[in-house]
């Protein structure tokens, strides 16, 4: 078996006390009892949350699924199954580099049990007892409908397939659905200027502020901590940290299904509406994305505490309104979309330039309004462009004034210059 490196040293990890039998230790510290198999031990802890158990403002009962296990729209998030069980899956690793070198020493796995939230955590004691630790991590995910995770796509899975390989064992998340939350977390409720981790996306959901909390960094340290000592105290918030990472990511793929579920019409921010229209527009559910776009463009509709965040999201809203218009070839609905981006206050300048270039083209080709047209051109020029940019509404305005009867007012560039779609 290939052993990790110990911080600070090259040889192998020294036994530590549980190895000689002071077994009831860990388990009493941590709250656990110990398994064995193949004559190793590893630790399990086992929770339940009951359905008044409250995050923060959320209640548990408010994220419960329906009797089928899953929301009737967890698909927008990647979940190809319409039933079964849901399992939210959680890694402690001894390093984040990943590799035959970094084990998971800690699995936490959570599901809805009825109207309860179970909870149960493999401790890897030992490294000897991995085999056993993930035998008995495949049969808890044995009848899994779909393993949902946060970064699990990049982090968590690619990490367990690599320890159930070197076991020489059978991954159980292999061809599983999976949703990997991160992604739609983003899309939903990431801010500007607040990385999208799950104790911000706590804080400014659930309204839940975690005291003592382990920092990350800190995390593979105090295990080795543990394999050097035996002492297992410093772990107790690592388990915690676990847990909690487990709860709010149930907590979220709820709320994001719910509002998938429900409509553009619960979006509580210009941020969130437009998440969902993205959600819904890439699952072909056009109607769905263009009314939530349309919601949050609505400077009423929408929380507006926060003015300069919402009006870049009402920004984007307006364009992703606009391009599917146009790809419906619903023109005039669009170009109002375009209209409505340059009377925003706060627009990032990319927004604004395409939306002059694209009136520019609505008002040229299909208005035939020749005058309307150079107004548009002629405002893109004062906004920052690249010089292939600024040189293709140069060639536009050269066909507007030649088909406007009037001489040039600027030296007409290279034909080479001018992009295709002009």
């Amino acid at each position: 078996m290939i052993r990790p490196l110990v911080e600070g040293g090259s040889e192998d990890p020294p036994l530590h006390r549980s190895d000689h039998g002071d077994h009831h230790d860990a388990a009493e510290v941590l709250g656990g009892e110990w398994r064995e198999a193949r004559g190793q031990r590893f630790l399990v802890v086992d929770r339940k949350y009951a359905p008044g158990y409250r995050h923060g403002r959320v209640a548990l009962a408010d994220c419960l699924p329906p009797d089928t296990g899953i929301w009737p729209r967890l698909h927008l998030l990647g979940c190809r199954a319409e039933s079964g069980k849901l399992l939210f899956l959680d890694l402690e690793t001894t390093g984040l580099a990943g590799g035959a070198g970094t084990y998971a020493f800690l699995v936490g796995c959570g599901w809805f049990d009825g109207a309860t939230f179970r909870l149960r955590q493999f401790f890897l004691s030992n490294f000897g007892a991995e085999r056993a630790l993930l035998e008995s991590v495949a049969e808890l995910a044995a009848g899994t409908a779909c393993v949902v995770t946060y970064n699990g796509k990049s982090f968590d899975l690619p990490l367990m397939e690599t320890r159930f390989v070197l076991q020489r064992m059978p991954t159980p998340f292999a061809d599983m659905p999976h949703v990997d939350m991160l992604h739609p977390a983003r899309r939903l409720w990431r801010e500007d200027d607040v990385e999208c981790r799950l104790t911000n996306l706590e804080r400014t959901l659930n309204g839940h502020e975690r005291e003592g909390d382990v920092p990350g960094f800190e995390i593979p340290s105090r295990y080795f901590h543990y394999v050097r000592s035996g002492d297992a105290r410093s772990l107790e918030g690592v388990l915690e940290h676990n847990r909690l990472d487990i709860i709010s990511l149930a907590m979220f793929t709820a709320r994001a299904s719910q509002l998938l579920d429900d409509g553009p019409a619960e979006a509580l921010t210009a941020r969130e509406a437009l998440g969902m229209g993205r959600l819904y527009e890439r699952a072909g559910m056009t109607n769905e994305a263009l009314d939530a776009f349309a919601r949050a463009a609505d400077r009423d509709a929408v929380d507006t505490t926060r003015s300069y965040p919402d009006d870049i999201s009402r920004a984007e809203a307006l364009r992703a309104h606009a391009t599917l218009c146009r790809r419906l070839r619903r023109y005039e609905t669009a170009a109002s979309s375009w209209r409505r981006i340059l009377e925003l206050r706060m627009c990032p300048v990319a927004i604004a330039r395409e939306a002059t270039e694209a009136l520019a083209v609505h008002h040229e080709h299909r208005e035939r309004d020749l005058n309307a047209a150079k107004t548009f051109a002629l405002r893109s020029l004062q906004l920052q462009a690249t010089a292939a940019r600024h040189q293709a509404v140069q060639y536009r305005l050269a066909r507007l004034d030649r088909k406007m009867g009037s001489e040039p007012a600027i030296d007409r560039p290279s034909q080479s210059l001018f992009p295709l779609g002009y």
